[in-house]
């Protein structure tokens, strides 16, 4: 096994990483799910070697937390043992439910397969950090729109014909567009990107690539009709010579100069499928509830707040066997996806007395919580009771505008990003931090074991005063002494 991995790394199963409650690894099976026999064998040795609790993380990744190094390397032989292939490599993902959903625009399992070919091949692996990733998104009820990524190719119709729209750095509303291009030229595309960011060094990200190289990834020939694309083939040829191996100088691959960035193919929206009108990317609609496949259905279930323990998963895998699931698989926003029954309800009901997410409004889903206290010894708050709290007691404030964080320490990893409000445990007590990460200088502090009811405060005041029609987040950023409600109430 290699040596532990440094925080900020993927914790794969090879590579644990060390964390307040142990050692975490981080797996995705190869297959894209687990049979609920496979599920059932790796929870209990979560249980044998960890400390009982399993993630999915907002990524699709399974996690185990609580290993040391013996019982980190006893796991992966029984991961072995019970045929798991797990992925390696660069990261390329397709959605939960590729190549069955009746409602993709195309399978995106093929391209990405090729592309990862395509990276082994150019020998990238090791030359790019372990945070760089790709997504291939078919479309369909479970897009990936949520997930970021360094490169991201979305399937888009045009003319009875499939085209792939190739943007960079970001999810599905931030990333920078492109072009879009048929299959061939998106895997070209895309291992051209990461070459780019691979001579930049491990630390590097597409956010990090020059106008320059994005415009000349944006000059790849189009290969969709004309009268829907237009031509913007590149002048100089940099991204063919480029992806055929050429050793191009920085300069020669447009790493500086003064040229600006060429513009989205903002003609697109409207006449090719993929987009709403006006080019605005729809929510996502959230992994839990029942989808239609081509055949038969598939349930989605949430683990409140990304984690449960591995008896609770047991159960509810063996529940799922007796009714004929054959395929559980992980869903991004913390989810599972059971493939295969017969009785729905029956899967649900069990779901739900477990302490499952069986809905899409449950308020659980819209609250980001690490294990915290006593779970973690990093933790210095009890996170997830705060959390439940919360969730039970302003249910109804809890709407899809609010971002709410509650880090047990200031490395925030359940929610790295900012967030409308963090709550985060340091040896002050809950400080809190309004439109920031867990990082920043919080604005008021109160006992972390009081820390729902100061929150509890603030909701309050947006209930008194909020407009009709008006998000709790806009009525939130119109309220002055944020802080303040916080600390006295």
């Amino acid at each position: 096994m290699n040596a532990f991995s440094r925080r900020g790394a993927c914790p794969a199963l090879s590579a644990p990483m060390q964390t307040g409650d142990g050692l975490l690894v981080r797996l995705n099976p190869v297959a894209g799910g687990l049979t609920p026999k496979s599920l059932i064998g790796l929870c209990e040795s979560a249980l044998r070697h960890g400390n009982g609790i399993m993630e999915v993380t907002a990524r699709a990744s399974l996690q185990i937390r609580g290993l040391t190094p013996e019982s980190a390397r006893l796991l992966v032989a029984e991961v072995d043992t019970l045929g798991i292939a797990v992925r390696s490599g660069v990261p390329v993902e397709t959605g939960p439910l590729a190549g069955i959903d009746p409602q993709e625009i195309a399978d995106p399992r093929p391209l990405a397969e090729r592309i990862r070919a395509a990276i082994e091949e150019a020998g990238l692996t090791a030359r790019l950090g372990p945070k760089v990733s790709v997504v291939v998104d078919g479309g369909g009820q479970l897009t990936l729109d949520a997930v970021t990524a360094d490169v991201r190719l979305k399937a888009v119709q045009a003319n009875g014909e499939v085209f792939w729209r190739v943007s960079a750095s970001g999810n599905g509303r931030s990333a920078k567009a492109l072009t879009t291009v048929d299959a061939d030229a998106a895997r070209d595309i895309a291992v051209a990107a990461l070459r780019m960011v691979a001579e930049k060094g491990r630390e590097a990200h597409t956010r990090d690539l020059s106008e320059r190289q994005l415009a000349s990834l944006a000059g790849w020939r189009s290969f969709a009709p004309p009268s829907v694309l237009p031509d913007i083939s590149p002048t100089r040829g940099e991204i063919s010579s480029f992806v055929a191996g050429s050793s191009l100088s920085a300069l020669e691959i447009g790493e500086t100069g003064g040229a600006g960035l060429i513009s989205p193919q903002v003609g697109l929206v409207g006449e090719m499928s993929g987009r709403t009108e006006g080019g605005a990317v729809e929510r996502p609609r959230p992994p839990i509830g029942l989808f239609d496949l081509n055949t038969g259905h598939a349930l989605g279930l949430g683990l409140p707040f990304g984690s449960m323990p591995a008896q609770s998963l047991i159960e509810l895998a063996t529940k799922a066997s007796e009714l004929g699931v054959t395929e559980i698989r992980l869903a991004p926003g913390r989810a599972l996806l059971f493939l295969g029954l017969a009785a729905y309800p029956n899967l649900q009901s069990s779901a739900a007395a477990l302490g499952f997410v069986t809905s899409p409004t449950d308020p659980r889903t819209r609250i980001a919580a690490c294990p915290g206290t006593p779970a973690c010894a990093s933790g210095r708050i009890a996170t997830r009771a705060i959390a439940e709290t919360i969730a039970t007691e302003s249910a109804d404030l809890l709407d899809t505008s609010l971002t709410l964080h509650i880090s047990g320490c200031a490395k925030g990893c359940a929610h790295p990003g900012p967030a409308t409000l963090t709550l985060v445990g340091d040896e002050n007590g809950a400080g809190l931090v309004v439109d920031g990460t867990a990082k920043a200088l919080p604005a008021g502090y109160r006992p972390g074991y009081d820390a729902a009811r100061g929150v509890g405060g603030i909701l309050a005041a947006v209930r008194a005063q909020r407009h009709q029609g008006e998000t709790v987040a806009a009525c939130l950023a119109r309220l002055a002494g944020v802080a303040e409600l916080y600390r006295r109430n």
